[in-house]
């Protein structure tokens, strides 16, 4: 799936790397923190993720599959959403890719997260905003 428009977006977060990744794979976290969304799945490589919820007062049931996983480092996966209203095809799903950085002296994580197959800029800049309230979400979460 190759795309030009590819969704970034990175916070810097004051927690160490155990907490972020923590926060990254344990539902209950996840649920604090993103738009209380229920998060199934084992967390390992070709497994299945599936994402519950209410967006915008729509009822949401979104999957995927995880793709790689890398403890401490890096979590990619595939993820669909009906609310595109595209159909349920390989070409409309997103691969979302975050990766971990840790800083010197453990004073804070990166968080970088891509979400390509953006089909237009307008998809890009909308999935860029999403992303931006959730990592803003999770810095709030693990800085208080």
């Amino acid at each position: 799936m190759e795309t030009k428009y590819i969704a970034r977006s990175r916070k810097i977060i004051h927690a160490p790397l155990k907490k972020v990744w923590d926060a990254l794979v344990d539902p209950e976290k996840i649920k604090q923190y993103m738009f209380g969304t229920d998060v199934i799945s084992d967390w390992k490589k070709g497994s299945s993720i599936i994402w519950k919820g209410e967006w915008k007062g729509k009822a949401y049931e979104d999957k995927g599959e995880i793709l790689q996983i890398d403890k401490g480092k890096r979590l990619q996966y595939s993820h669909y959403s009906a609310l595109s209203g595209k159909p349920d095809l390989p070409e409309n799903y997103h691969i979302v890719t975050i990766t971990l950085s840790e800083f010197e002296l453990h004073i804070g994580v990166e968080v970088e997260l891509t979400q390509d197959n953006n089909n237009t800029e307008d998809e890009q800049k909308h999935s860029e905003e999403n992303w931006n309230m959730m990592l803003e979400g999770l810095k709030k979460f693990l800085e208080k």
